[in-house]
């Protein structure tokens, strides 16, 4: 470390002794608890899924700005964390699959953690916030970046000591971080990895409530396999579970922005239904832990001064479409739950419905707490949103995704194997998608009229000119 110097460490005494009465003009330094969920959609109560048991997220949004309009920047685990990490996009990092660390394309990028430890923040991590392969680096660093921590952890729970009782309904025997797969686990909450993760962050919370801290916590659930203590499983029961009930529309659909071919994996319903009871499951199981932390801050003193931010890496689908997981870019996987409460924040317990994107995660808290932002940053602050959630807002969010990546596995691209880019922008009303610079098909979608992107609208003559629109708005986002 740096020598200091003794004017300096007095300086720093005398500021620790003086009376803790900001400025008038000086921004509040704010405590950051980061919270990132795995694999996780909207299906949450605070979003209207009538069906959820999410209490402890829908608390935070009760009091904190839910984004009705959050987008991921990548539908894939890697690409989306280091988008959102470094406040850059994709196509700036150079991060499209699972296989390698931003660093290798800007080795000297500031992260947003970073950002805090320049200010003087403690700053450490608990679980997955940058990429790892699931379920098999769990306990591991996986695809971590030290120089954004002080400090990190990485707990191991029975999840991974118990894969061979995993029910494995797609994919090669015992590859798990694709499949569709599901375990009713034996046990308390604290035995499973996401148990003991929440263990130690509340740790990190008592050890430094005296901040300034930035506390990253990354849970594991609900990405597959689909592992959860049995009480979670019996609040939802598979017979419950219901399908997306849909019209026949794929027709209009490039073939390209499919993955899961034949639709649903050819499963059946009644798979399909106890796969639907393993992804909820994990969803209340989640919510749980994120309940302890919540209540950690409560009981430490720290609401005043903490902001908490509750999000997912991207979407994830359900049957929409006839498709599952993720690597899409139609709504449910584009689309991401993204809370944030700020103490005292004048927008509290609204809903904003504008379009943001995780790409201003970056900028938003750093501005938040009233630190210097490196130059160069892709996204902008919300704090703007946060104050009124309902201002006026004309940006769109941008969403891309790769063809000819391997989706399941950290494995190198194949020789001779192309690959393509589908990429999508979305404003309030309409999404808009090209494939392959829109060689291999083009989607154009309305909101207002189709939420469910059953239409796809992008040759009919009557929407030309919007499809010009969308089209400049998507060519403005690469210059």
């Amino acid at each position: 470390m740096p020598s200091v110097s003794r004017p300096l460490i007095a300086a720093l005494v005398v500021c620790a002794l003086a009376p803790q009465t900001p400025a008038a003009d000086a921004p509040k330094k704010f405590n950051v608890l980061f919270i990132v969920d795995d694999d996780l959609n909207n299906t949450l109560g605070c979003y209207g899924y009538a069906p959820a048991k999410t209490p402890n997220v829908d608390r935070l949004a009760a009091k904190g700005v839910r984004f009705d309009r959050a987008y991921c920047q990548f539908p894939l685990c890697n690409p989306s964390r280091s988008s959102f990490m470094t406040g850059l996009r994709p196509d700036t990092t150079k991060t499209y699959g699972n296989q390698k660390s931003f660093r290798e394309h800007l080795p000297t990028v500031q992260t947003m953690p970073q950002t805090f430890q320049k200010a003087g923040y403690y700053v450490a991590r608990v679980g997955k916030i940058y990429h790892y392969g699931v379920p098999a680096q769990i306990g591991t660093d996986g695809l971590d970046d030290p120089a954004s921590w002080q400090e990190k952890n990485n707990p191991r729970g029975r999840d991974k000591d118990e894969e061979d009782m995993i029910v494995q309904y797609t994919g090669p025997k015992g590859k798990l971080g694709a499949a569709i797969s599901f375990l009713a686990a034996d046990g308390a909450d604290d035995e499973q990895t996401d148990g003991k993760i929440c263990n130690e962050t509340i740790k990190l919370l008592e050890a430094h409530k005296g901040g300034p801290f930035f506390i990253a916590c990354g849970f594991f659930r609900p990405h597959v396999p689909c592992v959860a203590p049995k009480k979670y499983f019996a609040m939802h029961p598979a017979e419950a579970q219901k399908l997306p009930a849909e019209p026949d529309h794929m027709k209009n659909v490039p073939a390209i922005a499919t993955v899961v071919k034949p639709a649903h994996y050819g499963l059946s319903e009644d798979k399909l239904k106890n796969f639907l009871q393993g992804y909820h499951a994990c969803k209340s199981f989640m919510d749980a832990q994120v309940g302890r932390l919540l209540d950690a801050v409560n009981r430490l003193g720290l609401a005043d001064d903490t902001i908490v931010v509750f999000m997912s890496d991207h979407g994830w689908l359900l049957g929409e479409h006839g498709q599952w997981q993720k690597m899409s870019l139609f709504e449910e996987s584009a689309r991401v739950p993204l809370v944030i409460f700020v103490p005292k924040a004048t927008g509290n317990c609204q809903v904003s419905r504008r379009t943001v994107e995780l790409v201003d995660l970056h900028p938003t808290l750093a501005d938040l707490c009233g630190l210097p932002a490196p130059s160069g940053l892709e996204g902008k602050s919300l704090r703007p949103l946060i104050d009124d959630p309902a201002r006026a807002w004309d940006r769109p969010a941008y969403t891309q995704v790769s063809r000819g990546v391997p989706v399941a596995t950290d494995e190198p691209v194949p020789k001779g194997v192309k690959t393509v880019m589908g990429r999508s922008v979305r404003t309030e009303r309409w999404r808009y998608t090209e494939w392959d610079d829109g060689k291999q098909g083009v989607e154009l979608y309305d909101h207002d009229a189709d939420p469910h992107e059953w239409t796809n609208l992008a040759k009919e003559a009557t929407y030309a000119s919007t499809v010009t629109e969308m089209k400049r708005l998507l060519a403005a986002v690469r210059k």
